[in-house]
C-alpha cells in the first residue's frame, strides 16, 4: 500500500507570510514607523509652515520655504556639498577598492584580522577621532612637527580649517562604509571566472576592468550610498576641521533649527535632502538593479 501524497498549501498560501514572520518583522516596522516615517511625516508637515516673529511654527500651508530653498545662495551651498561628498566618495573608492580586495582575498585568519583593523575606529567616539585629526592637522600639530624634524619644511603651514581638511575628515569618517560593502562583494567572486578570463588571453588589467568590477559593481555601488549622501549631510566636521569657513547644507539646517530658529525653513531643507538621498538610491538602483 502506497503512502498517502503529503498535503501542501496553495502557492498563493504558502507565499502569504504568517503571523510567525510578522512578529520578527514588527521591531523593525516600529523602529522604521517611530524614527523615520513618522518624523519624516513631520519634517514636511513643518516645510509648509511659517515661522512667527519669536522663532514658533504657525500652521499655515504655503510654498515659501521651497522658495527660498532654490535661493543662489542656498543653491550654491548645495552645489558645494554635492562636491565635498562627490570628491569623498570618489577617494574612498579609489583608496577603498584595493584594501577591500585585498581582504577578500587573503586567507581566513588574516582575513578577520585585517576585517578587526578596519573596525577598530568605531571602538571610539566620533568626536574623539575627529579632535584628533585637529591636533595633528594643526600648525603646531604632529604632521608639522615630523615635517619640519624631517627638514621637508622649513616652516609650518596651516592645513587645518581649509577644505583639504575637510575633505580629509570626511573620508576618514566614511572610508570604512565603502570597504565593507566592496568586501562582501569581493568575497564572493567566483575565482574561476578570473581564470576563465586568463585563459581566453584576457591580461590583468582587462581581466580587472572587465570581470572583476562588474561582478563586484554591487558592493561599489552600496559603498557610494553609504559615503556620498551622509557626506551631504555632515556638519560636525565641517565645523570642527572647516572652522565653519565652508559651510555645507547639514551646517545651514543645523542653524536654522538652533540659532535662527526658522523651523519651517530647516524642514524645507531637509525635505530636499531626503529627496536627493532618494534620487541617489533610484540613480543607483536603476544603474545596478542588484542594490537593495
Amino acid at each position: 500500500m502506497s503512502n498517502p501524497a503529503p498535503l501542501s498549501l496553495p502557492a498563493s498560501d504558502r507565499s502569504r507570510p504568517g503571523w510567525k514572520a510578522w512578529a520578527l518583522l514588527a521591531p523593525m516596522v516600529l523602529w522604521l514607523l517611530g524614527f523615520v516615517v513618522i518624523p519624516g511625516l513631520i519634517l514636511l508637515v513643518y516645510s509648509f509652515c511659517e515661522r512667527d516673529e519669536v522663532g514658533g511654527v504657525i500652521f499655515a500651508l504655503n510654498l515659501e520655504n521651497y522658495r527660498r530653498v532654490f535661493d543662489p545662495i542656498y543653491l550654491r551651498i548645495f552645489a558645494r556639498s554635492i562636491g565635498y561628498a562627490g570628491l569623498t566618495t570618489i577617494i574612498c573608492v579609489v583608496v577603498g577598492y584595493p584594501v577591500a580586495y585585498y581582504i577578500a582575498r587573503a586567507s581566513a585568519e588574516l582575513r578577520n584580522r585585517l576585517l578587526l583593523l578596519v573596525m577598530v575606529p568605531f571602538w571610539t567616539s566620533f568626536l574623539i577621532r575627529t579632535y584628533a585629526w585637529i591636533t595633528i592637522l594643526k600648525q603646531e600639530g604632529l604632521l608639522n612637527s615630523f615635517l619640519q624634524a624631517a627638514h621637508l619644511t622649513s616652516e609650518p603651514f596651516n592645513l587645518l580649517y581649509t577644505p583639504t581638511a575637510v575633505v580629509i575628515g570626511l573620508v576618514y569618517a566614511y572610508l570604512p562604509f565603502m570597504i565593507l560593502p566592496i568586501y562582501g562583494s569581493a568575497e564572493k567572486l567566483d575565482n574561476s571566472l578570473i581564470e576563465a578570463a586568463y585563459d581566453l588571453g584576457a591580461g590583468p588589467l582587462r581581466a580587472f576592468s572587465s570581470v572583476i568590477v562588474p561582478l563586484t559593481m554591487p558592493g561599489i555601488a552600496a559603498g557610494t550610498l553609504l559615503v556620498f549622501v551622509p557626506s551631504i549631510g555632515m556638519f560636525a566636521i565641517t565645523d570642527l576641521m572647516g572652522g565653519a569657513k565652508v559651510p555645507m547644507i547639514g551646517n545651514v539646517i543645523q542653524n536654522q533649527f538652533l540659532q535662527a530658529r526658522d523651523w519651517p525653513f530647516g524642514a524645507a531643507l531637509g525635505v530636499i535632502f531626503m529627496l536627493m538621498f532618494a534620487l541617489t538610491y533610484v540613480i543607483l538602483q536603476h544603474r545596478n538593479p542588484r542594490v537593495q
